[in-house]
């Protein structure tokens, strides 16, 4: 396994809409496993394969750092009406957080890291942090559901973090 760069704003690799995977074979298997070894290593939840720089519909979640989904090709199926608010902050967004509302419940399917079609339901912390993914295989990032003005705020912050970093 590998440890890979996660990408921050700005950058417009991030903007572009994942393409499926047409088979769940050992190069996939191995990207996944790469990308839970990141998502631990960056203290993270749920990355997406966008967010490292490959254009393809994975994301991997753990929300305890014992289960872990490994999804491939996930689509939400239906959403709930209700809706919850919950405190993002995303790895390519660093240091940054706000408040997002989304839908409170949703069923999905994705395969497996075999390849096997799965469905699950899932709530409250679980269902934003898969819709949040499933945004970033969409060209979306959870700044965007801000206004622009705050959006910026936060890119304009990054920017200066990085160059801070960079030294």
């Amino acid at each position: 396994m590998a440890r890979l760069t996660v990408l921050t704003v700005p950058d417009a690799r991030l903007r572009v809409k994942a393409k499926p995977v047409s088979v769940v074979d050992d190069m996939i298997k191995s990207i996944l496993n790469d990308m839970v070894e990141t998502m631990h290593a960056e203290d993270g939840i749920g990355l997406a394969a966008p967010q490292v720089g490959i254009s393809l519909r994975l994301i991997v979640i753990s929300l305890d750092g014992e289960t872990i989904y490994k999804m491939v090709n996930p689509e939400i199926i239906w959403r709930s009406n209700e809706e919850s608010t919950c405190n993002e902050g995303c790895l390519s967004v660093p240091e940054q957080n706000a408040e997002i509302k989304r839908p409170k419940a949703i069923k999905m399917t994705y395969l497996d890291e075999n390849g096997v079609k799965q469905s699950i339901e899932s709530d409250d912390l679980l269902a934003t942090c898969i819709q949040h993914e499933i945004d970033h295989l969409n060209g979306k990032l959870y700044i965007d559901y801000l206004s622009s003005l705050k959006r910026q705020l936060y890119i304009n912050k990054v920017k200066r973090l990085k160059r801070y970093e960079e030294g």
